[in-house]
């Protein structure tokens, strides 16, 4: 349950980090690019992967290509969810991709659907639904667009996301070489679409990327471990990776930000405490 929880803390705290950065005007798309630099290197000192050309031909250079290309893709809609929707809404967005790899777990992973399953899931849709709502505000119907196109996009894109990288984990001692494969396949992206687009580099957005890439390794990595712990059991982490995240942020955003949380919200969080011990007692005790 560690690497969950840890897995837990490095996502709540970029979002609080992009947060940030926002405010300091740090350019989040050289942020993102400096990330993956950070990211490679963390994960060719800490996991060693190993590229000889046995390991490399038996990969599978599809599901590494894709995460390479989705990995940025989405981030940059994130950046973009958060400037049109807000931080709350698009970090909701992102954990109602939960849906997503819930449905995989059934659907493609064959773990059965029983009662006390099907009652935690209850209970932990219940509690996304109550940490989403928010009184609607008085927008263009530009920004509504904007604002639907790419809350969908973060939605979809993180739910698929989540599937890759059970995918990533089932192959074992392989997914140090994906996640290189992967990340170095992002980083080559985003640098390419900032010289392209003449970006202009400063001090500040490499730092910027620097701890947004430590964060994003740790919450990747853990992640994935936590999938290799609990193989049998993806539901769990899918659910409680998300109602954890969605929990903690809202205790983050009220607590050091300020924000204000409705009574609705409150019930969300108490639900999404109950609905993830319900799972992990259920399906572990």
């Amino acid at each position: 349950m560690i690497y969950l929880l840890l897995s837990i803390l490095c996502s709540v705290t970029v979002s609080v980090l992009l947060k940030i950065a926002r405010q300091h005007a740090i350019d989040i798309k050289q942020a993102i690019a400096f990330n993956y630099v950070t990211a490679i290197v963390l994960c060719w000192l800490l996991l060693q992967p190993k590229l000889s050309g046995a390991s490399i031909q038996a990969l599978p250079w599809g599901l590494f290509a894709i995460l390479g290309v989705l990995l940025p893709l989405i981030f940059l809609a994130m950046f973009k969810a958060v400037e049109f929707a807000g931080i709350v809404r698009a970090d909701a967005a992102q954990r109602l991709s939960l849906f997503l790899p819930i449905i995989a777990s059934f659907s493609i992973f064959g773990e059965t659907l029983s009662l006390p399953r099907g009652i935690s899931l209850l209970i932990a849709f219940i509690a996304l639904f109550c940490l989403l709502w928010k009184p609607a505000s008085n927008v263009t119907a530009v920004q509504t667009r904007s604002s639907a196109l790419y809350l969908l996009m973060v939605w979809i894109g993180y739910g698929v996301i989540d599937i890759l990288f059970k995918q990533m984990a089932k192959t074992g001692t392989a997914f140090p070489t994906g996640l290189f494969i992967a990340f170095a396949m992002a980083g080559l992206l985003m640098f390419i679409y900032l010289f392209t687009s003449k970006a202009q580099w400063h001090l500040r957005h490499a730092v910027g990327g620097l701890v947004l890439g430590c964060l994003n390794f740790g919450n990747i990595l853990f992640y994935i471990k936590a999938h290799q712990y609990f193989s049998e059991n993806p539901t769990l982490v899918f659910t409680t990776m998300n109602i954890g995240v969605i929990s903690l942020g809202t205790l983050v955003g009220a607590l050091v930000f300020r924000e204000k949380i409705s009574v609705v919200n409150a019930i969300g969080i108490v639900l999404a405490i109950l609905a993830v011990f319900c799972l992990y007692y259920w399906v572990i005790v």
